[in-house]
């Protein structure tokens, strides 16, 4: 096995482990693999273990990567910021997007995605601690905007997602993701029909699990340390 193979089992097996200490199921929580600023034999790599889901923040190295990679059945979820500028390149090419936090750009997204393409899968980015350097919309407005945008026939409203800011031990992050777990309660209470709550990375999976989420998005566990270009 690749060193990629191996690591992708060690974090399949943390998913495991903090479902059954959680009393959920395995199969309950979905595993997203970051790739951004890894090339296309790491996803290749990936692929051959079995993982299909993967995550890009950097929408112009994601567009020449999922070009590359298009003879393969992965699926392509966007999770860095999007400018307006970027939209049709988002529209176009991923099939889901979690950093969805004004109703301008939901706007756009649906009206670029291509009619031969199925809606795009939406979450709403909710800045659930109110971290100073995160984005994402207030919990106290995320109400007014999924109704806003659940509407828009692009798109497919599913869920939300949040970047905590890291939390000092395991009971303080679990503090912040059940947070976000009742906003998405409260938020379904209100008849959205959400179905993935997108919280946890490589550091505080466990912790994000036991709180209810849904999706977990795991980069530097599988792929290793990244090098950022200068």
């Amino acid at each position: 096995m690749t060193t990629i193979q191996t690591q992708l089992q060690a974090v399949r097996d943390r998913i495991h482990a903090a479902c059954l200490a959680a009393g959920r199921p395995q199969n309950s929580v979905h595993l997203l693999a970051v790739s951004k600023t890894f090339g296309p034999d790491a996803v290749q790599a990936a692929f051959a273990a079995g993982q299909t889901a993967f995550g890009e923040n950097y929408i112009q190295e994601a567009v020449q990567k999922i070009t590359e990679l298009r003879h393969l059945p992965l699926q392509w979820h966007c999770i860095g910021p999007i400018q307006s500028n970027k939209t049709r390149l988002v529209a176009e090419h991923f099939d889901w997007v979690h950093t969805v936090d004004r109703l301008k750009i939901a706007q756009r997204l649906s009206e670029q995605r291509p009619s031969s393409l199925p809606p795009l899968q939406v979450c709403l980015q909710v800045n659930i601690d109110g971290g100073s350097t995160k984005s994402g919309v207030a919990p106290v407005d995320a109400l007014a905007l999924a109704r806003a945008v659940a509407p828009l026939p692009g798109l497919h409203l599913r869920g939300l997602m949040c970047i905590p800011e890291p939390a000092a031990d395991f009971v303080a992050a679990c503090t912040v993701f059940k947070s976000a777990r009742a906003l998405f309660d409260a938020l379904n209470a209100e008849g959205l029909g959400l179905d993935t709550l997108s919280m946890g990375m490589s550091a505080d999976l466990e912790a994000a699990i036991t709180s209810g989420s849904t999706m977990v998005r795991v980069g530097s566990a599988i792929f290793g340390g990244r090098h950022y270009p200068q």
